[in-house]
């Protein structure tokens, strides 16, 4: 159950050229009355600006796990604390494989890890076919799942590399669908 008036999503947003559709991943749940806390990688930050996720999400966006804004809370720790759904998306192998086997050296895989056990946890995984179908990954996947991740899998089309396989990020609508499951 939402902690709020209006449910908190953290959406967690990593290295992949699929960054550019959380804007309107965040534009579109926003308009449906969710509160958007963003949290982005370093390598996130590559393919888009911060500054334009805070103006559709209307909160700062985190991007460094020890940055402490308030010197009352540790900001990773207080970040999960105030979440209701906990977003990835997209998720790149490398964020996968360190959500896996626990690293926490980002604010994304340490917010994850400091998580209450009973917010639900989404991944939207998104890279080359060859990163998403390889054991490793695969392994890493199911890792996730056994510790109630739940995987929105990627959809077969043409790759920003040039292939043509499994691994785009889902469907925007198939996300937003799998996010209101949780609030019905």
């Amino acid at each position: 159950m939402p902690k709020g008036l209006y449910p908190t999503i953290t959406l967690a947003i990593t290295g992949s050229i699929s960054a550019y559709k959380a804007t309107d991943l965040v534009s579109q749940l926003k308009k449906r009355g969710y509160n958007v806390q963003v949290l982005m990688t370093e390598k996130a930050t590559h393919f888009i600006t911060p500054l334009t996720l805070q103006v559709l999400s209307s909160n700062p966006v985190h991007l460094d796990i020890m940055a402490e804004d308030d010197p009352r809370f540790v900001n990773h720790i207080q970040l999960g604390k105030q979440s209701d759904l906990f977003i990835v998306a997209p998720a790149s192998a490398n964020t996968i494989a360190k959500l896996a086997n626990g690293l926490a050296d980002n604010i994304v895989t340490g917010t994850a890890l400091a998580l209450p056990t009973n917010v639900p946890k989404l991944l939207a995984p998104a890279m080359n076919t060859k990163m998403y179908e390889h054991p490793i990954t695969q392994k890493n996947l199911e890792i996730l799942k056994e510790i109630d991740y739940r995987e929105i899998p990627p959809k077969s089309s043409l790759l920003a590399c040039g292939d043509v396989g499994k691994g785009a990020l889902a469907n925007l609508d198939d996300i937003i669908t799998t996010v209101e499951e949780y609030f019905k």
